[in-house]
């Protein structure tokens, strides 16, 4: 199984300069999480969701982008593929053969690939206990803020008797986001704390005005904009079961359950791959 097997090979990319505005459009469009950035037809970065969420105010594509991303060949293995995504913690890495672009492979191009190597071994010690869920009233600005901070791409969302209801996740964001014109104003003074006070101070005291264009999230519930078919897994699932279930419902993660049906972790793409590096030993 070859990186060229499983890779995108019509892959959307977005050139410098460029406009952040076209970028956000392409991702709301396409439902993909990044797209690589090129110059002269030669690639030099990537711009994820995460970027764009990170960077609200930033509208320069040379800013937003993570420059010089981790790259890889066609003729790799996918579980090379697997192992430096896990050591680079990306989730993505283009496919690059004498400088020139061939394709992109993702985690979920990953996931297609453990759909199909039917591997019985148990996901118990693949899922993170490190999983967290926050209520279904929760205002959105604050999700998106919540994602930032605990660098999860998607999180559960619980009611008020702790019942999963639905799952929140970084394309959901940018689907409900929008670009936002203000006007900031600033003063400058080129008096000093003492004489803030004296006729010179007020004399040589200005304001500047200037407009930013921000990325921004409406002031909604989450359960408005969360998905609420959400498809579950028992502790004691599969790897390629899991796989195929992701891979059919184009999602990024399944909420592992208990005999009762209670949310008890969260199983994520990214931690699923690990099998992949698992196999290969």
């Amino acid at each position: 199984m070859r990186v060229r097997d499983f890779m995108t090979s019509d892959v959307v990319t977005v050139e410098i300069p460029g406009n952040r505005d076209d970028v956000l459009k392409i991702l709301k469009r396409t439902g993909i999480s990044g797209v690589p950035v090129l110059k002269d037809e030669r690639l030099v970065g990537i711009i994820t969701r995460k970027d764009l969420l990170r960077k609200a105010e930033e509208t320069q594509l040379g800013l937003l982008m993570t420059a010089d991303p981790v790259t890889i060949g066609p003729d790799a293995s996918i579980r090379e593929a697997a192992s430096l995504m896990i050591k680079e913690s990306v989730r993505r890495l283009p496919v690059v053969e004498d400088e020139s672009l061939l394709g992109l492979i993702s985690v979920a191009d990953l996931i297609a690939s453990l759909a199909q190597m039917k591997i019985k071994e148990e996901i118990k010690d693949l899922y993170t206990s490190q999983t967290f869920a926050i209520w279904e009233e929760t205002p959105l600005p604050l999700v998106g803020r919540i994602m930032e901070i605990s660098g999860f791409e998607a999180i559960p969302i619980l009611d008020a008797e702790s019942t999963l209801q639905g799952i929140i996740s970084e394309r959901d964001l940018i689907r409900h986001s929008s670009i936002e014109d203000m006007v900031e104003v600033s003063d400058f003074s080129n008096g000093t704390d003492d004489d803030e006070w004296t006729w010179e101070s007020i004399r040589d005291m200005h304001t500047i005005s200037y407009g930013i264009s921000k990325i921004q999230l409406p002031n909604r519930p989450v359960k408005t904009a969360m998905v609420k078919s959400v498809i579950s897994v028992p502790m004691n699932a599969e790897v390629s079961e899991c796989a195929l279930k992701m891979k059919r419902a184009r999602v990024d993660q399944l909420p592992v359950v208990n005999g009762d049906k209670k949310l008890v972790a969260m199983l994520f793409d990214r931690d699923l791959v690990r099998a992949l590096c698992r196999d290969s030993n």
